[in-house]
């Protein structure tokens, strides 16, 4: 590869070497006159041989570019005709020269140089240019223009111009080849400065334009000496063209082996030096006599500034275009970047800039914090695109109800926030406004949502950060009473609100340190007291509080998303301690272990791995596992529904907790595959009090029979929950149910208390079967 990349310069210093030659001998013979005219001719149909060889070998070199292939075979084409009509002008030198004065040009000598001109500027005008829109395309044909008729001008006035105005008249032949390589010349140079970094070589097309001014040098002799002008330019000016085209094959050699540099393109400043180029003929007219020649290089000069005129319009249009596209796109990045993308309400940062002005003017001003109910659940069951058009058709709800004094605003999620001029009674008329507008389904899937509210009246010397604070506090107070509510901001609210706010953080910090462990509520047979199963209670031992209800840290939980890790740890355990049972006491000892199960733990993807990873772990058959869950949490769509039947069908039995309390309980047995039906506690208070509300009595006992009757008749295992006496189990007895949980029967415990309750069981049974 290093001796191809080196090949070109041969062909460089042979045709450099033969114009040296050429350049000595006429500089001897032009002091001397020693020798025949003939001589001078010789140099330029060498130099076109190796030019021709140069191109050959060029020509296999860019053999896979189509385009270069067909440039540089049409300058292979004009090189052989150009060193054919050389050569016959050599030939009819050395023949009919008389003196230092060549004959004329032969007819088929012209004819070939003008084809191979001909030939040139053709391969020359077939090159494509850069890629370009339309308003680009004008631009460029106009600069080109402007450029052809300025290089055109100056080429002119002191190339063609003084031969056609010369007392010796010239032959048309000669003038004709002359302009054919004037021609070629304005060709290239209006061409490379739109050429991009494709597969012609700018450098080479450079190089190609400027063989073609060899031409104009041979005008200027020509008109300055005559024919005795005849013999420098086949000597002196001419043989540059075969070296021009052998730094061309240079260029174009480097380029297909990868060494070619980036171009700087020069395309901007072309019709520039184009209006510099005409200004020279004009001052050379107004020095001199005006005649034909020079008003045909005025008139040139008028249509170049005429041109040049419409280009400075057509660039000062593009200019205001592009202005104007400039101060769009930045009116649209100040929106961006102070609105919300989804729904295009202000956002969280221009929420606070507004808030702060008004503030900082000394106005009142009123903030809503307004919170979705339950949003994530419409993500987790029927997808984000749905959740996505919630939050836009809340976001106009939210524009309609605000009104015109108002700015409505996305904090981020489902958090919404209005901000309001006035004080106190303002905030609560628009909350109510908006709770209103929730009672009738949005959005086009026709959804019935709720949202909590906080409302925070800014007091004197309030900040950006209290205001938003206390406005927090009050939604999150509009939460703990049930959501679908607003509440105001008062100052004996900070406390316990923050105190549970704070309570997800130490939630994290409790599930890093252990401070969790499971108490074991036994499932028990009516009958005989036997412990059937036990259920799984999570507890937290807090080592400030002490021990922590479930009612306090559950739902921060679930308001954190901590309750699915929280739920692995309980799934872990109950696992991990059934199967240490079983191992110690037998498979008699218990039957089931059960696990509550929360709607979050459902929508995780991993869920189902999860379960029978732990079954895995620690050797648990999977029938002995019971997952617990709630109606609310069964109702979720079509992922939860895989989810179960994928655990029914391994084996794992699953409870309806709750049972009786929702809409849909026994519907929902013909599409659940439950093995287990609790029913709820609400059922059981009262069942068996005699001076109690007899409508309500009944009631309890008519729901108690219907669930038992159903279950057996769908033949599912039925659990009485909630048995606080004697009177209540006896009555459930009755009723036909054979199973129970409550503190009358056993209250929760550790699972050391637990252990030596199935111990005492497993030996009370021996003792049985060996008295037997």
């Amino acid at each position: 590869m290093a001796d191809d990349r080196r090949a070109p310069w041969r062909y460089v210093w042979v045709a450099g070497g033969l114009a040296l030659v050429s350049w000595v001998w006429f500089g001897v013979w032009a002091v001397s006159g020693a020798g025949p005219v003939g001589v001078a001719y010789v140099a330029v149909p060498l130099g076109g041989v190796v030019s021709v060889v140069a191109l050959v070998r060029l020509e296999g070199v860019v053999r896979g570019e189509v385009v270069a292939r067909r440039f540089w075979r049409g300058l292979i084409a004009g090189a052989v005709f150009l060193t054919a009509g050389f050569t016959l002008m050599a030939v009819n030198a050395f023949r009919f020269s008389v003196g230092d004065v060549p004959p004329d040009m032969p007819v088929s000598a012209a004819v070939a140089v003008a084809l191979g001109f001909a030939m040139i500027t053709w391969a020359v005008a077939r090159v494509p240019v850069r890629p370009a829109g339309p308003r680009e395309r004008r631009r460029m044909y106009l600069d080109r223009a402007i450029a052809f008729l300025g290089c055109a001008t100056l080429l002119w006035q002191f190339g063609l111009a003084p031969m056609l105005t010369a007392a010796e008249r010239w032959s048309g032949r000669t003038l004709v080849l002359i302009a054919l390589a004037l021609l070629m010349s304005l060709a290239g140079i209006t061409k490379v400065s739109y050429l991009g970094d494709g597969p012609v070589d700018r450098t080479a097309m450079r190089l190609v334009a400027a063989i073609g001014l060899t031409g104009a040098g041979v005008a200027v002799l020509a008109a300055t000496y005559g024919d005795a002008g005849g013999a420098p330019a086949q000597a002196v000016v001419l043989p540059v063209a075969p070296v021009l085209v052998t730094l061309a094959v240079r260029a174009q050699w480097r380029a297909a082996a990868g060494l070619r540099q980036p171009s700087r393109r020069s395309s901007s400043v072309l019709a520039y030096v184009a209006i510099a180029a005409v200004d020279l003929p004009l001052i050379a007219v107004a020095a001199g006599r005006l005649q034909w020649p020079g008003r045909v290089a005025v008139g040139a000069a008028v249509v170049v500034s005429v041109l040049v005129t419409v280009r400075q319009y057509l660039a000062f249009r593009d200019h205001v275009r592009l202005l104007d596209s400039l101060r769009a796109q930045e009116e649209r990045l100040l929106h961006e970047a102070s609105h919300d993308g989804l729904t295009g309400l202000a956002n969280r940062a221009r929420f606070r800039d507004l808030l702060h002005d008004t503030l900082g003017q000394g106005r009142g001003a009123t903030v809503l914090l307004v919170d979705l109910d339950d949003f994530k659940t419409v993500n987790d069951s029927l997808g984000h695109g749905v959740g996505d058009d919630l939050l836009v058709s809340f976001a106009d709800m939210l524009r309609v109800q605000a009104g015109e004094d108002a700015l409505p605003v996305r904090i981020g999620g489902d958090e919404f926030a209005l901000l309001l001029a006035g004080g106190a009674p303002v905030g609560e008329a628009v909350a109510q406004r908006v709770l209103d507008a929730l009672t009738v389904p949005i959005s086009s899937h026709l959804l019935l949502v709720q949202a909590s509210i906080g409302i925070a009246t800014a007091e004197p010397g309030a900040t950006v950060d209290t205001v938003l604070r206390a406005a927090d506090v009050a939604m999150y107070a509009a939460k703990q009473r049930g959501k679908a509510a607003y509440v105001r901001y008062l100052p004996e609210m900070a406390a316990p609100v923050l105190a549970h706010m704070q309570l997800g953080g130490e939630l994290r910090r409790a599930l890093d340190e252990g401070e969790f462990e499971l108490h074991y509520q036994p499932v028990m047979a009516l009958e005989s007291g036997r412990v059937i199963g036990v259920e799984a209670l999570v507890r937290w031992r807090h080592p400030v509080r002490g021990m922590v209800p479930p009612v306090e840290f559950i739902p921060a939980a679930e308001r954190t998303g901590l309750i699915v890790e929280l739920g692995q740890f309980v799934l872990d355990e109950a696992c991990r301690q059934a199967a240490a049972w079983l191992a110690e006491l037998g498979p008699q000892a218990l039957q089931k272990v059960a696990v509550n199960v929360s709607a979050r733990q459902l929508h995780d993807p991993g869920f189902v791995g999860d379960v029978l990873a732990a079954l895995k772990e620690h050797a648990l058959p999977a029938d002995r596992l019971v997952l617990e869950l709630t109606e609310s949490a069964v109702l979720r769509g079509t992922q939860v529904s895989l989810a179960l039947r994928e655990l029914d069908g391994l084996g794992i039995k699953l409870a309806l907790d709750d049972f009786g309390t929702g809409e849909s309980s026994l519907s929902l047995l013909r599409a659940f595959p439950a093995a287990i039906v609790k029913l709820d506690k609400s059922f059981v208070d009262g069942i068996e009090i005699d001076d109690a509300d007899p409508a309500a009595r009944d009631a309890r006992q008519a729901v108690a029979r219907a669930v038992i009757q159903l279950a057996g008749a769908l033949r599912l295992d039925a659990v009485a929950e909630g048995i606080e006496n004697e009177e209540q189990a006896e009555l459930l007895r009755a009723l036909g149910y054979t199973l129970g949980q409550g503190f009358h029967l056993a209250r929760p415990m550790p699972a050391g208390a637990l252990a030596e309750l199935l111990r005492d069981q497993v030996t009370a049974t021996g003792t049985a079967l060996r008295t037997a």
